[in-house]
């Protein structure tokens, strides 16, 4: 009699596979002179999700410190999310500058 594949399972410890920790990458918006505050705020609620209090305080710290991390993502998801911002300022005449960096963990 054949004998059953399934009848003597293998352990946890043979399958287990070992997965890297995906990088992540901040993404930050810079100040400049000309971007109005109110586009900001804007483009941090329809972009990167932000409620409206958490994106006046971001627009506030890009507009004090100089720039300021606005989300934090996996590749895909930061290069995607840093396009459509860029899109959305172009698209308003607006020259605000935003940037992607691997996050050291």
């Amino acid at each position: 009699m054949p004998q059953n594949p399934y009848a003597n399972p293998i352990s946890h410890a043979e399958t287990e596979d070992v997965l890297d920790t995906p990088k992540l990458f901040a993404i930050k918006i810079h100040n400049d002179d000309y971007t109005p505050m109110d586009f900001v705020v804007k483009l941090l609620m329809q972009v990167f999700r932000k409620d409206e209090g958490e994106a006046r305080t971001l627009m506030l710290d890009v507009h004090e410190k100089g720039e300021s991390i606005v989300g934090v993502y996996n590749y895909d998801i930061a290069a995607t999310k840093k396009m459509q911002a860029e899109r959305m300022s172009n698209a308003a005449g607006h020259p605000l500058r935003i940037t992607m960096s691997e996050m050291m963990q």
